[in-house]
């Protein structure tokens, strides 16, 4: 498969702040495993100074901010633990972030295009929330555990998972497309916020396990008013799980805005459950990257739980079968175009003189090819079996289940006397 450059880098140690890659197993273990078990005593209150200044940051800073959307890198002495995280970080490793951006984007559009044309039952894009997912897909471990919701294609794409894989379920042939555990990559869960329960559970285990690896829930906005979210946040504080909780608020939830689903910004909903919350800024990859980077680290070190709000915005619909144009103005899309997380990353690259001309010819070039095999791999696929949704449902059969199998039978073969008319 095609896979991201940072990916094909060695992996340092996560124990280095600003490692500009993610470790291994072996790398990343810190300490005995008792002292791991010490520090991971469920139930225990821990107020480290670096939790306390976490939590004090998350309630007062509203936006944490590395690079701006004119591609500047910020230099504020309010974020300085979090930039310290991406300190070292190389021209190649900032190429190699670009690169997954600018792949994922390309994967996206060409799934989107495929839904359009039959091929696909439904899409859900990502476009716009490149930088949260690769910035965050990017600051995880090998060793790290991911549940996703049904829209994170750039972190299953720094999890190597490969992007033909993910289309499989939304083909209709499958329930999934791939092993979460080759990957530590749970399947999509189209459920709304119940894999903040599963991650949490998770979580739980690995400190019970004395491992020192971390666990990250992926959600969106409208995820954050389910009951699940609420639980998972208070059970992961109670017994001080090693989960990130990272929440892209893209501003809608279908079609419900977000000043219609809290009355507060979602990061300080953490403020009430004991544990820090950060809104960082969702289409600034470095930020995103930092920001990840330092909730997992505190996670593994026994710290416990953290929220993380990426602000960033949903530029395209909710799914394919949704039309944005009928709740939200354009006027608002072309606001949050000029934050374009690709377009950013690319201003400083260019400024910075970290990539020239051949570098995204040749970007280019890769993406029209990774195009190309998605189409060529989603167009093999079997035809999904348009009556499986009849099996199974109940274990011996039922009356009204066989009256709809031939209603829908019926209603398949009038297509086919249409067609031969």
């Amino acid at each position: 498969m095609t896979e991201s450059t940072a990916a094909r880098k060695p992996r340092r140690s996560a124990g280095s702040k600003a490692a500009g890659t993610t470790g291994t197993k072996a790398a990343g273990t810190t300490g005995s495993k008792a002292g791991t078990d010490a520090k991971r005593t469920t139930g225990t209150k821990r107020t480290t100074s670096t939790t306390r200044t976490a939590a004090k940051k998350g309630s007062e800073t509203e936006l944490v901010q590395l690079l701006t959307p004119e591609g500047e890198r910020v230099e504020d002495a309010a974020y300085a633990e979090y930039a310290s995280y991406v300190a070292d970080i190389t021209p190649e490793e900032l190429r190699g972030l670009y690169r997954d951006m600018v792949l994922t984007r390309r994967f996206d559009a060409e799934a989107t295009a495929l839904q359009r044309q039959g091929e696909l039952g439904l899409w859900a894009s990502l476009l716009g929330q490149e930088a949260a997912q690769i910035g965050s897909g990017r600051a995880t471990r090998e060793d790290d555990y991911v549940f996703p919701t049904y829209r994170e294609h750039g972190v299953a794409w720094c999890r190597g998972v490969d992007p033909t894989n993910l289309l499989g379920m939304f083909r209709g042939v499958n329930n999934g497309g791939w092993d979460p555990n080759s990957n530590n990559f749970h399947l999509y869960t189209i459920v709304i916020g119940s894999q903040a329960l599963h991650a949490t559970g998770y979580a739980m285990g690995v400190a019970k396990d004395g491992a020192d690896s971390g666990v990250i829930a992926y959600f969106g906005d409208g995820a954050s008013s389910q009951g699940d979210v609420s639980e998972a946040f208070n059970f992961a504080a109670v017994y001080n799980a090693p989960v990130v909780f990272f929440c892209q608020n893209n501003q809608w939830a279908i079609s419900e805005s977000n000043e219609k689903q809290t009355r507060v910004p979602l990061y300080q909903r953490a403020q009430g459950f004991g544990f820090p919350g950060v809104r960082v800024d969702g289409n600034d990859v470095l930020a995103s990257l930092a920001v990840t980077r330092w909730a997992l680290d505190r996670a593994r070190r026994g710290e416990g739980p953290a929220l993380i709000e990426a602000y960033t915005y949903r530029m395209g619909a909710h799914t394919t079968s949704d039309d944005p144009s009928r709740y939200r103005h354009d006027d608002e899309r072309a606001a949050w175009e000029a934050k374009d997380p690709i377009l950013r990353l690319r201003r400083f690259l260019e400024s910075a003189n970290h990539a020239d001309e051949g570098f995204f010819a040749e970007l280019e070039a890769e993406s029209e090819t990774l195009g190309k095999r998605v189409r060529e791999v989603v167009r093999a696929m079997p035809d999904p079996d348009r009556f499986a949704i009849f099996e199974n449902v109940y274990a011996d059969g039922h009356a009204l289940v066989d009256e709809e199998r031939a209603q829908f039978a019926a209603y398949q073969a009038s297509f086919a006397d249409a067609e031969g008319v």
